[in-house]
């Protein structure tokens, strides 16, 4: 009997390797290629190393170096992928396949891990009503962090094939916008010429005040036909669309003809509030902040027992800056549905911004008992653990502290040294034209910053982490 239950243990074990074994060999359904900063920083060091190779006449080890840096690295970054297979999310290429030989440990999330996404917006240029965006979406669960950043067919490919699948509760606002209106800007330009857009430089010149419009054009309900409806549909999408893209002037007037069909919409009105916080963030306007918190508090007061918007317009409105009527929202969510896990863990995010960590355990804990899956039980459980241990514990709580502030300083040491070495090489380039001192000195003074930035980035990777609690005496 014992002999039997030992195969039968052996060969369950031997069913866990097959299945890990083929999450390797299933077909990708998308894929994107790692973000290139690293290696992009690598490039730099080994070409900056190739420089000062060449100053000391060592011309074999500067050629060497220049190679790795320019062809190697390259190579590397664009063979560097995250891959998703239709049910979890891993790392290829040669630098993993490495690096899992060295640890023995493989970079893989299931879907059913997932514990956080959450993406952030860039701006990178602003010509006129838009602004060009990339995203960088953060997928976190079981203490493995992939970012997958924008960038083409690929990125959208995979919001496509990924997002769909990733529970409500598990995602932020900007998330949830890129899952359900991120689209190819060929389809988006169609879209725009059949609706009848104007373009942004007409729109510049030719959009009055929204609420003018809307006291003189508003219809009655009993004037509005199911074509007027249908098309009010259409250009509320179209409106979120452009956007996600960054036409911010063309979305502006789409959400103006739509709101003349329908003035009345929480949800138009919502999506209405987060393009005025978009454009007052692009062009620094604080009276377009403050219509914006303005729409969302009107979105609130109409969005009835809506327990999913009300917890979108608190997260909304603590983007906004509006911390005390987003704690309101977020309660009023509450009272809609007692079980609502994402304003649970909004309140709790709103109560660390005041120091309260009675009321963060308070929610984290509650957030774990509402939870619908595993992976967001566990989150919740950690993280009430975690606050309820720096509550409990002043060492603890004096350790992360320290641990903070050096992580504060370590980022800032990493941007001056930067600075100075971009100054540096200027100075090392242009020097040798005044006087040769002046350029031995600019190397001098990039070598050293350069030290400094390399120790500077690998103690915040050191400090990144969570300190483990010292367990009881």
């Amino acid at each position: 009997m014992e002999d039997s239950e030992k195969v039968q243990g052996l060969q369950t074990l031997a069913d866990a390797v097959k299945r890990r074994e083929k999450i390797g060999r299933r077909k990708p359904v998308a894929s994107v290629r790692v973000s290139p900063g690293g290696y992009l920083a690598v490039a730099s060091i080994l070409t900056f190393a190739s420089v000062l190779l060449l100053r000391a006449a060592d011309d074999i080890w500067a050629l060497a170096a220049l190679a790795v840096g320019w062809l190697v690295m390259p190579a590397l970054a664009f063979t560097d992928r995250i891959v998703f297979d239709g049910q979890s999310l891993l790392r290829r290429g040669p630098v993993h396949f490495m690096a899992q030989l060295v640890s023995g440990r493989r970079q893989w999330l299931s879907l059913t891990d997932f514990e956080r996404v959450d993406t952030n917006a860039v701006r990178t240029l602003r010509r006129g009503g838009s602004v060009r965006y990339r995203y960088r979406t953060q997928v976190s669960g079981r203490g493995v962090n992939f970012i997958l950043a924008s960038g083409g067919k690929s990125y959208r490919a995979m919001v496509r094939k990924l997002f769909h699948l990733i529970p409500d509760q598990k995602t932020d606002s900007r998330t949830r916008e890129l899952r359900d209106y991120l689209s190819d800007p060929g389809s988006l330009a169609r879209d725009v010429k059949a609706l009848g857009l104007a373009s942004s430089a007409v729109l510049d010149n030719a959009i009055a005040d929204l609420k003018n419009r809307l006291a003189s054009r508003a219809p009655s309900s009993e004037s509005q036909s199911e074509q007027d409806l249908e098309r009010a549909r259409l250009l509320r999408r179209l409106a979120n669309q452009m956007r996600v893209a960054g036409r911010l002037t063309e979305s502006r007037e789409a959400f103006r003809r739509a709101l003349i069909v329908l003035p009345q919409d929480p949800r138009l009105i919502y999506e209405f509030a987060r393009l005025l916080r978009s454009q007052a963030s692009a062009l620094s306007d604080a009276r377009l902040l403050a219509r914006a918190r303005a729409a969302l508090r009107l979105s609130s007061l109409r969005a009835g027992d809506d327990s999913e918007l009300l917890s979108s317009i608190g997260e909304s409105q603590i983007e906004c800056g509006d911390v005390e009527r987003a704690e309101r929202t977020l309660r009023r969510a509450l009272v809609v549905d007692s079980r609502s896990f994402r304003a649970r863990i909004e309140l709790a995010d709103l109560a660390l911004r005041s120091g309260k960590l009675a009321h963060v355990i308070h929610h984290y804990r509650d957030a774990a008992q509402m939870a619908t899956d595993k992976a967001l039980t566990l989150y919740a459980r950690r993280e009430a653990d975690y606050y309820a241990r720096l509550n409990d514990d002043e060492d603890y709580l004096s350790a992360e502290l320290r641990r903070i502030d050096w992580l504060q300083n370590a980022t800032k040491v990493r941007r001056v040294a930067a600075r100075i070495i971009n100054a540096s090489i200027l100075v090392a380039l242009l020097g040798p034209y005044v006087n040769a001192t002046i350029g031995g000195l600019g190397w001098s003074f990039a070598s050293c910053s350069l030290f400094a930035w390399l120790g500077a980035f690998s103690l915040t990777r050191v400090l990144a982490d969570r300190r483990k609690p010292r367990p009881a005496d």
